[in-house]
């Protein structure tokens, strides 16, 4: 792969990466529930979840969907099912006191519960599965391995995505203040917004 196409397509990963999403939205409540650190084990799953669907969109599967009613309807399903689930729970969680909660080490989730819900927030959109089917196609380039155009591809997103959520996380510690006094409010907020891309998901179409 060229100097040239790899600017290219990190720009574009860029993009894509500060389009608000729901991985970024999972990253700045976590920061502000359980604290940065814990928040870093939320973005490593999202990596996982991202890199787990760009190796599929490379290997036919989001392909596979576009031509498959079927296919696309139980993985929209599943998916709609999962972020409808993880926004009640937001809705219904107690008021954040994210000071308290570092200063003391009463983590109230583990880091690898962080990671699983980061992984399975990513994985959870099956349009995301198609972009990438449509997306990465633009910069393979015939000739060249596959799995060495995977390594960059994937690697390539994954930093630009990790960078960005941790970003994010740092953003949320910085209005932990606000929060402390609307704590309910935002995870209201943050809940109804999961059941909202979950309720897209779910009446939308390929």
């Amino acid at each position: 792969m060229s100097l040239e196409i790899w600017v290219v397509y990190a720009f574009a990963a860029l993009a894509l990466s500060v389009t608000p999403g729901p991985n970024g939205l999972l990253c700045l409540n976590h920061a502000v529930r359980f604290g940065f650190r814990r928040t870093v084990f939320t973005a490593l799953g999202s990596i996982v979840g991202m890199t787990i669907l760009i190796g599929a969109s490379m290997a036919g599967l989001g392909a596979l969907m576009l031509t498959s009613e079927m296919l696309f309807s139980v993985v929209k399903w599943i998916g709609a099912a999962y972020l409808i689930a993880l926004g009640l729970r937001m809705w219904f969680a107690p008021a954040a006191t994210v000071t308290v909660r570092e200063a003391t080490g009463l983590d109230v989730i583990s880091r690898r519960r962080a990671g699983f819900q980061g992984a399975m927030v990513a994985l959870s959109n099956p349009k995301a599965l198609l972009f990438f089917a449509t997306f990465l196609p633009q910069f393979m380039q015939p000739g060249v391995s596959l799995w060495l155009q995977f390594a960059i591809f994937a690697g390539t997103f994954a930093a630009i995505e990790f960078a960005y959520e941790l970003m994010l996380a740092g953003a949320g510690r910085q209005v932990a203040g606000w929060i402390a006094r609307h704590g309910r409010v935002f995870n209201r907020v943050t809940g109804g917004a999961f059941m909202g891309v979950g309720g897209t998901i779910l009446f939308s179409e390929r």
